[in-house]
């Protein structure tokens, strides 16, 4: 269900891959976003490769953030996104698992939002140079709720290996 006072917000989404041609199911994952119901995508960021977390023994991922606009409310664009994931065929076998696509709403606006089904800041983005290098690339002001300047937050980050790709 669509909100009736059609006000437009944004968000910033987390988009990773390990799995079945990662770059392209990032390309084809920017396309069914921009396709939501009431949603644009206004930009993306570049993207990256880095390692699985806890060195795992897995493929590396190829991580990217989209700045969208969207009428619809946070648990909407949620709900929607996991539907992305499992026409992407995404499995969640266990934490970390290797994954063909994986879909996180980072910020929503400055709205902070805690709940069983959807933490907004996104709990872990403050300790991922994968999701705060490409939202610095497409959001350099950015300002996270409760924690900070993303460029503050970077740093603390720059210890974790990440490489920018070329691919278009």
């Amino acid at each position: 269900m669509l909100q009736t006072d059609t006000q437009y917000n944004t968000a910033y989404i987390a988009l990773g891959s390990n799995l079945d041609n990662p770059c392209e199911q990032i390309s084809s994952a920017y396309l069914e976003i921009d396709a939501l119901p009431g949603t644009s995508l206004i930009q993306h960021s570049s993207l990256y490769k880095s390692a699985p977390i806890a060195q795992q023994k897995q493929p590396d991922y190829i991580n990217a953030v989209a700045k969208i606009t969207t009428v619809l409310t946070p648990l909407e664009l949620l709900d929607t996104l996991l539907s992305i994931e499992l026409q992407h065929g995404r499995v969640r076998e266990y934490r970390n698992a290797p994954r063909t696509l994986d879909l996180d709403i980072l910020l929503y606006g400055a709205m902070q939002i805690n709940s069983s089904h959807l933490t907004i800041p996104h709990p872990r983005m403050i300790q991922r140079a994968f999701v705060l290098q490409p939202l610095m690339e497409i959001s350099p002001d950015c300002c996270i709720p409760g924690h900070g300047k993303i460029s503050q937050l970077v740093v603390a980050c720059s210890d974790q290996v990440i490489s920018r790709l070329n691919y278009s």
